[in-house]
């Protein structure tokens, strides 16, 4: 096999120490080996580096294992030296090579032949951001099991208040709960309903009579202070994601363009992918990093499971949100739905529509163009698709043309 590179270091990463063999071919072929065991300090990385240029290496490869190789890949980055991150699931059921040493210096040499590929790794703006961004989502989560406990709760005092509204971290809803924890009777409640729960004044009133307790009311006030809180965090946190985008506003208005993505969604969108669409080299590559298609498992000519392998999970979850809210504008994203729902059931069929979003988002950020509607009507190409076989089965079983089923 052709070799690639002529000097490459293999990185076996651990949280306190990092194992790094450094390979060098020589004129005829043969390679030199040179390893030595550094700490996970910072001036531990630094000496780590100094070696590296001492023997002049074009390439590092270390796999991606937590998030040690984190603080190393910066200083790495900053030297100049070209780093891979490589996917531990790619080469863990290599036989053998199980040491420190061993895993090294496989690690190089798969580098050194082209056996391996980094994995995408953002600028460090946008490494930076990402830590906020995940930290929102965590915060995010906590914010919807605190409103769910809430809910919990208000049910187990007897007041069904979320079974009327839709929502009830709501205006209407809050200044309902509010009065409940002051103390105001369900009667004098009821006049607090804005807009359409007016027309529902009779259920309402059924659903805030229940008998709070004076633990019930402490628990109440206590989840509504750190909802608050929460909120407040999240509103903190959202106002400094959109302020970062300052020197990516190009990339972030565009993605604002596509259905069901609105400015915080295609804040936390830019700062997983980036804005340089080139990294990916394609729409398909960009789905399959996201772990957006289909599964590709095929043994003696029969398809297997087509199951979505695991990815990227905020990117996931975060198209999936966009297709929720994509599917009921009056757009091609909307008609896709409806041809594929009936087929494969509402999950599918989102995961299809978060598919042909980022594809979308791919093609956009290559362009440099809005989102354009292109007007294909999904649910008449699938009828257009299946009428003929639709039809044969109606005639087979008396539907058609009579409409009346044959008796037995």
């Amino acid at each position: 096999m052709k070799t690639l590179y002529r000097r490459v270091a293999g990185i076996d990463v651990h949280r306190v120490k990092h194992v790094a063999t450094v390979l060098i071919e020589q004129a005829d072929g043969s390679t030199e080996a040179h390893t030595r065991e550094f700490g996970g300090f910072k001036r531990d990385l630094r000496w780590l580096v100094a070696w590296l240029q001492r023997y002049a290496v074009e390439l590092v490869v270390m796999e991606s294992t937590s998030i040690y190789w984190k603080s190393l890949y910066a200083h790495l980055e900053r030297a100049g030296i070209e780093a891979w991150v490589v996917n531990a699931h790619h080469i863990k059921h290599v036989p053998g090579r199980k040491t420190d040493l061993g895993d090294a210096r496989w690690l190089a040499e798969l580098g050194r032949f082209g056996l391996v590929r980094g994995s995408f790794i953002p600028p460090q703006d946008l490494r930076e951001l990402r830590l906020i961004a995940r930290y929102r989502h965590k915060l995010s989560g906590t914010l919807a099991g605190e409103k769910n406990r809430l809910h919990k709760v208000l049910d187990d005092a007897g007041i069904k208040l979320g079974a009327v509204v839709s929502d009830i971290s709501g205006v209407s809803a809050q200044a309902m709960l509010a009065g409940l924890l002051g103390g105001e009777e369900p009667n004098a409640l009821i006049e607090l309903a804005k807009g359409r729960l007016k027309a529902k004044r009779e259920e309402l009133q059924l659903a805030l009579d229940g008998e709070l307790s004076a633990r019930h009311l402490f628990l109440l006030q206590s989840l509504q202070g750190h909802i608050r809180q929460l909120q407040a965090q999240l509103d903190e946190l959202d106002g400094y994601l959109i302020a970062a985008m300052a020197p990516y506003r190009w990339a972030w208005e565009l993605l604002q363009t596509i259905p069901g993505i609105d400015a915080i969604a295609a804040a936390l969108i830019l700062v997983e992918i980036g804005e340089d669409m080139h990294r990916f080299g394609s729409a398909d590559r960009l789905a399959s990093w996201a772990a957006l298609c289909p599964g590709n498992h095929e043994s003696a000519g029969k398809r297997q499971s087509g199951k979505t392998r695991k990815g990227n999970s905020l990117v996931r979850y975060l198209l999936c949100e966009a297709a929720n809210a994509a599917r009921r504008t009056k757009t091609v994203f909307a008609s896709k739905y409806q041809g594929l729902v009936i087929r494969r059931g509402h999950k599918k069929a989102i995961v299809a529509l978060a598919h042909k979003l980022i594809r979308t988002i791919y093609v956009i950020l290559s362009r440099r163009e809005p989102y354009r509607d292109s007007g294909t009507d999904y649910q008449a190409a699938a009828v257009s698709k299946n009428a003929p076989r639709w039809i044969r089965a109606l005639k087979q079983f008396g539907y058609w043309p009579t409409q009346t089923p044959v008796t037995a």
